[in-house]
C-alpha cells in the first residue's frame, strides 16, 4: 500500500489548496478514504471522510463548508479542495485508508496559511 500527498504549500489568509492524495497496492475504489491533519503539539484529528463510491462524505465541524473531499476511482486519487483557509488550517495534511485494524498512511503535506 502506498499514499502519496501533493499539493500543500503557504497560502495567504481566505486563500485555497487542493491536496490529491495518489494511491496504488490496493483496490482503490472499494475502500473509504480520509483526510487527516496534524498541527503542532496536537494530535491529528479527522478532517474528511469519502465513501467508496464518493457518494457519501462527511466533514469535522471545523471544516464544514470551506472543505471538500472527492475522488477520481479511475485515477486511484482522492482530493481535498480547501477554500476560504484559516491560519488554524496550519497543519500536515495526510491521507489515509484504513483495512481492518491497520492504518496506511501518506508522508504528508505541509500546509501553512499566514499572511
Amino acid at each position: 500500500v502506498q499514499l502519496v500527498e501533493s499539493g500543500g504549500g503557504l497560502v495567504q489568509p481566505g486563500g485555497s489548496l487542493r491536496l490529491s492524495c495518489a494511491a496504488s497496492g490496493f483496490t482503490f475504489s472499494r475502500d473509504i478514504m480520509r483526510w487527516y491533519r496534524q498541527a503542532p503539539g496536537k494530535e491529528r484529528e479527522l478532517v474528511a471522510s469519502i465513501s467508496s463510491t464518493g457518494g457519501s462524505t462527511d466533514y469535522a465541524d471545523s471544516v464544514k463548508g470551506r472543505f471538500t473531499i472527492s475522488r477520481d476511482n479511475a485515477k486511484n486519487t482522492v482530493y481535498l479542495q480547501m477554500n476560504s483557509l484559516k491560519p488554524e488550517d496550519t497543519a500536515v495534511y495526510y491521507c489515509n485508508r484504513r483495512w481492518l485494524w491497520t492504518d496506511y498512511w501518506g508522508q504528508g503535506t505541509q500546509v501553512t496559511v499566514s499572511s
